[in-house]
């Protein structure tokens, strides 16, 4: 089974999205966790989308990055373009990918909706080419 990072600045909003859809999508099949470059904490629009297509994510917590071990995980993905900011150790793992998505923070609804789709997209098409 790949272990999976997703990392983002805060993870309040992507990183909790992608790993609330890595959970349902890649149940059985990968372990998922989500952390930031610094802890903050869920944004609840976040939870109120994700409730939105059946995905709940009212009991994940921010994490900090520095909680975890780089060699832990076999796939990490960068989703605001931090990655140049992650310590080599992480961004040297089996896989490495920076999405780049948008931060959805201070926006429309639409843009979280936006945003949040394209994450699904991009986690399931991910999770295909792990297995």
């Amino acid at each position: 089974m790949k272990r999976v990072m997703f990392v983002c600045k805060k993870n309040s909003r992507r990183s909790q999205m992608a790993e609330g859809f890595a959970r349902t999508l890649g149940a059985g099949k990968i372990a998922v966790t989500s952390a930031g470059l610094e802890a903050s904490q869920v944004d609840p629009i976040t939870v109120e989308v994700m409730s939105e297509v059946g995905i709940d994510i009212s009991q994940q917590t921010s994490k900090p990055l520095s909680d975890f071990q780089p060699e832990d995980y076999d796939v990490v993905i960068s989703l605001c373009g931090c990655g140049v900011n992650l310590p080599e150790a992480w961004v040297l793992r089996e896989v490495f990918q920076d999405w780049q998505l948008e931060d959805p923070e201070n926006q429309s609804r639409e843009t979280y909706y936006r945003v949040r789709d394209e994450i699904k997209a991009r986690v399931a098409k991910s999770i295909a080419s792990l297995e």
